[in-house]
């Protein structure tokens, strides 16, 4: 299955999701390397890129011919400055602009940003029809269900997008007042895709192949987008993708070959972030090592060092003892 957003045709019709504080260029790369083929980078504030904010513009490092295509996602509520930022991502070498209308963090909307603008059909589309008109890559949205229970406007939302140039649609299963809780209802994406002539892909709680399969019978999208599913298993977008393709299916890393995924994605972090990417890679280390016998005492050396080499000795040491169990 392949597919095409617009005029950018993609290998597979698998794709990494946007994740603040994680899909950063390592992250990205390393799902690129294992057979990823479209990623997004974390959410970007619209105001941060105007205003050349630090720690959003280090959000927007990567390398245009390296991660093509790449969407760059956009978080704001005044149409404006969210042309304004697409157009600065557009020129800094973006394949596809995302608009986000799915957050649910307090922090976003309250500031009529994210899944809260699901409350404003026409600011919505004032929105996208800005973004749209600024920039010559194709423009992408990505939201929830609705609000609320009561209000899962997907389908109307899905619409109006459409009929402004929008050229695909993402929606994870659940309303912004579920946040993360109870179950994605992938059943429920399917009014959306009904109403569309456009691509939907279906996301939330997509983590393994099995996943992937109930989640496209029961949407009826044209593909997936998983996030927290590859969070240590950055393999699993290109599985996803070679499924969907109905090619045969690339095989789950061995325990020598997630080591080496796992260190070569703990060298691009130093050397993206220097002395701060032992710290930053923390997480991922648990997500690697979660579920192999010793991995609390790895999350121990990494959680109380800032000295790489320390934590590249105890990653070495971790593996050969899964190994010597194997």
């Amino acid at each position: 299955m392949q597919l095409n957003i617009g005029s950018i045709k993609l290998p597979h019709a698998a794709v990494l999701a946007p994740m603040s504080g994680i899909t950063d260029q390592p992250f990205r790369r390393i799902v690129r390397s294992l057979g990823g083929g479209l990623v997004v980078s974390e959410m970007i504030a619209s105001h941060a890129v105007l205003n050349s904010l630090k720690k959003e513009i280090r959000k927007l490092k990567f390398s245009a011919k390296e991660e093509a295509p790449l969407s760059i996602q956009l978080a704001g509520w005044e149409p404006e400055i969210m042309a304004e930022a697409a157009k600065i991502s557009e020129q800094l070498g973006a394949s596809l602009i995302d608009i986000n209308l799915g957050c649910p963090a307090k922090k976003v909307t309250g500031r009529y940003s994210g899944s809260a603008l699901m409350q404003y059909p026409e600011q919505t589309a004032n929105i996208c029809s800005a973004v749209v008109n600024s920039v010559g890559v194709p423009v992408t949205l990505k939201m929830r269900l609705g609000w609320n229970d009561k209000n899962k406007n997907a389908p109307e939302i899905g619409m109006i997008a459409e009929d402004v140039g929008i050229k695909m649609l993402v929606v994870h299963g659940r309303t912004r007042n579920q946040m993360y809780k109870g179950k994605a209802d992938w059943y429920e994406i399917k009014k959306t895709v009904e109403k569309v002539s456009i691509p939907v892909l279906v996301n939330g709680d997509i983590n393994n192949l099995n996943d992937v399969e109930t989640a496209m019978k029961l949407s009826r999208a044209h593909g997936v987008m998983i996030g927290r599913g590859s969070q240590g298993r950055p393999w699993i977008i290109g599985q996803a993708g070679d499924l969907l393709s109905k090619k045969r299916i690339r095989n789950t890393p061995t325990i020598n070959q997630r080591r080496d995924i796992m260190l070569a994605h703990l060298e691009d972090m130093l050397v993206c972030y220097g002395s701060n990417g032992m710290r930053l890679a923390r997480k991922h280390i648990a997500w690697y090592a979660y579920g192999l016998p010793g991995s609390a005492a790895l999350r121990d050396v990494a959680n109380n060092t800032h000295n790489s080499s320390i934590v590249f000795k105890a990653v070495d040491r971790f593996f050969e003892k899964q190994c010597e169990a194997a």
